[in-house]
């Protein structure tokens, strides 16, 4: 008996077992079970190319030996897409392939400068290096330079009040600029002078006429200024080598300036210290301003205008031309300023000099006792631009027991 119920039993489970996998078939419309669905190919592999996952991407790849040593291949093999050694290449200044001409674009293949340091910057590259000196050493110390300068002239001025001829006038006049003299000195200032209110406004224009012209209004006058400056630059070049030319000769150092020098030239104390033609001050402005700061103001301005034959244009050229424009302008401005000041308000008399070409005999004695007795002894012509016998002979000398 027990045989018979054993074999039962394992007909009952083949049969349970054949209808679970019947069950597990999806039928099809047509009663069918449906087709297993086919195994994912892997894509095709392009030739020439290798891909990655980011999943099989070594975590610690940064740390293998020579990782900031790789190039821009090594580094995609163990992480792609991190393109640093190439834009580390470019910041270090690696010059890249360019179709342009080296002629027009000498720096076509160099997206970035390499790393320099400019006066008051930080070791960045060049650029920044260039906009960090500007930004925080020429524009504020430059401006405070200026400010300083116009204040001093100011004080100076409703302290000490303007220099008075002591002398009441003679009535006779002594020629002291030709014609020739004031046309070069009155062209070389009138292009001084647009230089200068250019120069300014763009240095410093946003930050006192900005605010009050409004954006479109300060950047056209902007535009028309920087035109401008553009288009004087050359011309200021030419009238300050006719300046240079035209008053060198009276210019030389004499020892008697170093009496002039030593006192002040009287501004202080009242006192009247001889000098020739031009005073030791007059010189120091011409020496130093028309020459020393003439020149680099000159040569650097040519250069950014791009004017000068034969010259590589490069952008560290004109970031280093750019400051010692900046610099040389700022010390001008400053200098010609206190020029400015002593040939108008400053001191009684001097003005009518460059205007007319004339002075009183009695100005000429006070401020250049040495030149008058020059021109009273015959050595010096009182008239030098018509000839001597048109002249009316000069009167004699004019001593303060005299007067």
């Amino acid at each position: 008996m027990k045989h018979p119920i054993a074999i039962l039993l394992l007909l009952a489970c083949s049969l349970c077992g054949t209808a679970g996998a019947q069950g597990s078939a999806t039928p099809t419309a047509s009663g069918q079970p449906a087709a297993a669905a086919p195994a994912p190919t892997a894509p095709t592999a392009v030739a020439g190319v290798q891909s990655q996952s980011i999943f099989e991407v070594k975590p610690a790849a940064s740390e293998d030996p020579g990782y900031m040593e790789q190039t821009n291949g090594e580094r995609a093999r163990v992480q792609p897409g991190n393109n640093a050694p190439m834009w580390r290449s470019v910041g270090a200044g690696v010059t890249g392939f360019s179709s342009l001409p080296h002629s027009q674009a000498p720096e076509a293949g160099n997206l970035i400068q390499p790393f320099a340091q400019y006066p008051g910057s930080k070791y960045v590259t060049a650029g920044e290096a260039w906009r960090q000196t500007r930004n925080k050493i020429i524009i504020p110390y430059g401006g405070a330079l200026i400010f300083i300068t116009l204040l001093a002239v100011a004080l100076f001025y409703f302290t000490k009040g303007p220099l008075k001829v002591d002398a009441p006038p003679t009535g006779k006049k002594i020629e002291r600029f030709t014609y020739f003299e004031r046309a070069a000195h009155w062209s070389n200032a009138t292009a001084f002078s647009i230089l200068a209110i250019s120069g300014i406004v763009m240095a410093f224009g946003k930050f006192f006429l900005l605010p009050i012209l409004g954006g479109a209004v300060f950047g056209w006058i902007t535009w028309l200024l920087k035109t401008a400056h553009n288009f004087v630059g050359p011309l200021f070049v030419v009238s300050l080598l006719v300046v240079f030319f035209t008053f060198v000769r009276d210019n030389w150092p004499e020892r008697i300036d170093l009496l002039w020098l030593r006192k002040g030239g009287g501004l202080f104390n009242g006192e009247h210290v001889p000098s020739g033609r031009f005073n030791a001050g007059e010189k120091v402005v011409f020496w130093a301003g028309v020459f020393g700061l003439g020149l680099l103001v000159c040569a650097s301005g040519l250069v950014l205008d791009k004017v000068l034959p034969g010259l590589e244009y490069l952008r560290s050229t004109m970031q280093i031309a750019h400051m010692v424009h900046a610099v040389a302008t700022t010390l001008m401005i400053c200098m010609f300023i206190g020029h400015i000041y002593l040939g108008t308000i400053g001191s009684e008399g001097a003005l009518d000099a460059m205007k007319t070409g004339y002075v009183d005999e009695a100005w000429a004695q006070q401020h250049h006792e040495v030149w008058y007795d020059d021109i009273q002894a015959g050595r010096v012509p009182a008239q030098r631009s018509t000839p001597a016998a048109a002249l009316e002979p000069a009167a004699s000398p004019r001593h303060p027991a005299q007067a």
